[in-house]
C-alpha cells in the first residue's frame, strides 16, 4: 500500500509541475500568436481530448507529465517548396508524398521535407496510423478552427495562395523575433519558480507556520509579511542553484548527486510530505518545482536551457544549427542525464526501499 501511495503522490507532484511548466509555453506561445497544436497531460501516445481554438486539448495513455507541440520549432532551414506543396495540398484536399514530388519535379525527399514541415506546422494534417502510404490531407474545419463544414482531406482552394501562406508562416515559432522567440524557450521553468514563490506566499503570509520559541520552547504560530516570504522563496531557489552548480565542479559533483534524487526518491519523499499534511506537501512541491525549473534552464540540450543557447548561438553566428547538429547535442545531453538518473536511481533504491542508504 505504501509503495502505491508513493507512486500515487508522486505522479500528482511531478505531473502537476510538468503540466504547469509546459503551461508557460503554450501560454506565452498563444500570447505572441503562435499556434499550440496540442497540449496535453501525459506522455505521448494513444489520446483522447478535443479540440478549442486550433489547439487539441486531452489526456493520453500514460498521464504522467505532459506535452505542449508548439508550432514552428523544427530545427533547420525552412523548406524552400513549402508553398508550391501546400498549393498542391490545399487543390487536391489528400497528396501521396510521392505524387507531391513528381508533380513539383522534386525529389521524393524535398517532398517529404515540405509536407512534414507543413504538418508541424499544423497547416495540414499527417498521415495517419490506418495509411498504408504517407498520405497528407488539410485539415477539417473543426481543427483548423475556422467554423467551417469542411471534412479532413476535403480540397480546400483559396483566393490568394501567397497571402494564405503567409498567414500560415505568420503563426509559427520561427517567424517569430529573437526576443519573443526566448520568452516561449523559458516562459515554462520561470512558470515554475513563479509557482514556488505563490506557495511560499500562501504558506508563510496567509496561512502561517508553527515553530517553535528558541527561548521557551513553546510553539507558536506565526505569519511574516509578504515581502518575506518572497525573500525566503528567492533565497530558496539561489540554494538550489548553487546545489545544481556543483554538478559540473568536480570538487562537489560526487557530494551533489549523492544529496540529489531521481524520481523514485521524490515518490517516495510526495509520500512523507503527504502524510504530514497539505502544508508540508505544497512546499514539498514547490521545491520540486524550484528543482525542475532551475534544471531546465541548464544549457544542455534538449532542455529549454539547452534551446536558448541555441538560439544565442543562431543570434550571434548569423546561422541555423542543422537538425543533424541538434539532434547529436540533444543525444549527448539525453545521455548525461540517463547517467545521472541511473546514479541517483540506484541511491534511492537502496535509501528509500532496501534501507541500506548511511
Amino acid at each position: 500500500m505504501d509503495a502505491a501511495l508513493s507512486i500515487f503522490y508522486g505522479i500528482i507532484v511531478l505531473g502537476f509541475l510538468v503540466v504547469i511548466h509546459e503551461g508557460g509555453h503554450y501560454l506565452s506561445a498563444r500570447a505572441f500568436g503562435v499556434r499550440v497544436s496540442e497540449f496535453m497531460v501525459g506522455l505521448p501516445g494513444p489520446r483522447v481530448g478535443f479540440m478549442w481554438h486550433g489547439t487539441r486539448f486531452g489526456v493520453t495513455a500514460v498521464p504522467l507529465g505532459g506535452y505542449a507541440r508548439v508550432c514552428g520549432m523544427e530545427p533547420g532551414e525552412e523548406s524552400p517548396y513549402l508553398k508550391q506543396v501546400l498549393g498542391l495540398v490545399l487543390e487536391r484536399g489528400e497528396v501521396l508524398m510521392e505524387d507531391a514530388a513528381r508533380a513539383l519535379s522534386i525529389t521524393d525527399d524535398e517532398a517529404y521535407a515540405a509536407l512534414d514541415e507543413l504538418a508541424e506546422w499544423g497547416t495540414i494534417a499527417g498521415p495517419r496510423r490506418s495509411d498504408k502510404y504517407n498520405v497528407y490531407r488539410t485539415l477539417s474545419s473543426k481543427a483548423a478552427g475556422d467554423g467551417g463544414t469542411r471534412a479532413e482531406g476535403d480540397p480546400m482552394p483559396v483566393d490568394d495562395l501567397d497571402a494564405f501562406f503567409e498567414h500560415e508562416r505568420a503563426q509559427q515559432y520561427r517567424a517569430l523575433p529573437f526576443w519573443k522567440r526566448c520568452v516561449i524557450l523559458l516562459a515554462g521553468p520561470v512558470v515554475n519558480l513563479l509557482f514556488a514563490i505563490l506557495v511560499f506566499v500562501v504558506v508563510y503570509s496567509l496561512v502561517g507556520v508553527d515553530v517553535t520559541n528558541p527561548n521557551t520552547g513553546e510553539l507558536v504560530h506565526i505569519q511574516v509579511d509578504p515581502l518575506r516570504s518572497i525573500q525566503a522563496g528567492f533565497s530558496y531557489i539561489g540554494m538550489v542553484i548553487v546545489a545544481v552548480a556543483g554538478l559540473f565542479n568536480p570538487q562537489t559533483a560526487a557530494d551533489t548527486v549523492q544529496n540529489s534524487s531521481s524520481v523514485i526518491g521524490v515518490a517516495a519523499m510526495s509520500k512523507t510530505a503527504a502524510d504530514q499534511g497539505l502544508l508540508s506537501f505544497a512546499m514539498f512541491t514547490a521545491m520540486i518545482s524550484v528543482s525542475l525549473g532551475i534544471m531546465n534552464l541548464l544549457p544542455i540540450p534538449p532542455l529549454d536551457g539547452g534551446r536558448f543557447v541555441v538560439e544565442i548561438y543562431q543570434r550571434i553566428r548569423r546561422v541555423v544549427v542543422s537538425p543533424r547538429a541538434l539532434n547529436r547535442l540533444s543525444l549527448a545531453g539525453m545521455a548525461f542525464f540517463l547517467a545521472l538518473f541511473v546514479v541517483m536511481a540506484n541511491q534511492d533504491i537502496q535509501r528509500f526501499i532496501l534501507g541500506n542508504w548511511s
